[in-house]
């Protein structure tokens, strides 16, 4: 999974990439600081692991991962070229999600481009900029599929899907506020289109305003209004406790009053707007977490695993993970009815722990 962290110059994009992959991206207050996008991959927490790594005494654990991209900010302007827009905008094609950054702090020591905090106008910003470069996308597309149908007549839904997605996009309205068949979806995703990307708004706080404050409850309007995720953050503070060990991190959140860091809630949020979960691989050798879309069938989820194991699929041995830590041992799963054997058409679910069976 691919994540693309955007935003405005100095709204706290790298700093919050740091604390995210403490991969020390330079941040720094003017404009355009981040030229070419820094990348991290960050591995997803993930508590079952460890637990089976001592049920198993396995040899190695390897963790799904997320790979953050962090994005030079846009300005107004970008799809024509401003700021490097064309450039940066190219970056965010690339992802699967957009994560938004939005300051929601005031602080006159930091520089806003703009001269003044204002959540709303900032959102809109961004959102009119992708519009635009999705539009002129579009006109080329449009024009080239019009003259290629006159000859071939198959084209001609591919038009209507066109031309649909332009008339949303001329109302200023995103390509995901528009519902799609699941058979026209495939050809959507194919265009590669910056508003038809899932977006999770960050909200950038101050130490002191970890809870909210009136600009967080204006993003959270517009988030519920869109259907999408939004969570409070403070990038310094994500930052500062990167680089503590984990029972010391543990500590400062406590302190804090927060239940998790950063990383935590972009993950959860980023799992439930993608609809993705994890299943998971165990023995020995190495206990392993895979993610895939929630109703993947079980050929498919060993596809990820090898193209061999889809093709040659027989059965899927499966035993639920927390069946599996109450019962203490594989034997007493199999004993109790625990352990199933499930063929082509079953959909695996989130906490599943397969063995797959086949032959090639």
């Amino acid at each position: 999974m691919k994540l693309g962290i955007v935003g405005l110059p100095n709204v706290g994009k790298s700093t919050l990439f740091n604390s995210l992959t403490r991969a020390g991206a330079q941040a720094a207050n003017y404009p355009f600081c981040t030229i070419d996008p820094n990348v991290g991959v960050v591995p997803v927490p993930d508590e079952r692991l460890a637990h089976l790594e001592t049920f198993y005494n396995a040899e190695s654990v390897v963790p799904a991962a997320i790979e953050f991209v962090d994005i030079a900010g846009l300005v107004r302007g970008a799809s024509k070229g401003e700021g490097l827009g064309n450039k940066f905008l190219a970056h965010i094609r690339e992802v699967d999600a957009i994560v938004h950054v939005v300051r929601c702090f005031d602080d006159g020591n930091v520089i806003h481009v703009d001269g003044n905090v204002d959540p709303m106008r900032d959102m809109e910003t961004i959102e009119v900029e992708l519009i635009f470069a999705d539009l002129e996308v579009l006109e080329r597309r449009v024009s080239k599929t019009q003259k290629a149908a006159k000859a071939d007549k198959s084209l001609a839904k591919e038009l209507e899907i066109l031309e649909q997605i332009k008339t949303a996009l001329e109302a200023g309205k995103p390509a995901r506020s528009i519902d799609f068949s699941t058979d026209d979806e495939a050809f959507v995703k194919s265009l590669t289109l910056l508003t038809s990307k899932p977006v999770l708004y960050a909200v950038n706080v101050s130490e002191s305003e970890l809870s909210g404050n009136a600009y967080t409850a204006i993003v959270k309007e517009k988030a519920d209004a869109e259907n999408n995720e939004m969570f409070i953050v403070c990038a310094k503070i994500e930052e500062e406790i990167s680089t503590l060990e984990p029972e010391e991190k543990q500590m400062f959140l406590e302190e804090l009053g927060l239940s998790e860091g950063g990383l935590d809630r972009i993950i959860a949020s980023s799992y439930k707007t993608l609809g993705l979960m994890s299943f998971l691989t165990a023995g020995t050798k190495e206990v392993r977490a895979w993610t895939i879309p929630f109703g993947t069938k079980a050929p498919q989820a060993a596809g990820k695993i090898h193209t061999d194991f889809e093709r040659g699929f027989i059965k899927a041995e499966i035993v639920n993970y927390d069946d599996l830590m109450r019962l203490g041992a594989y034997s007493a799963a199999r004993e109790a009815g625990l352990v199933r054997l499930e063929g082509k058409d079953y959909i695996v679910r989130n906490g599943d722990v397969i063995l797959f069976r086949f032959n090639v």
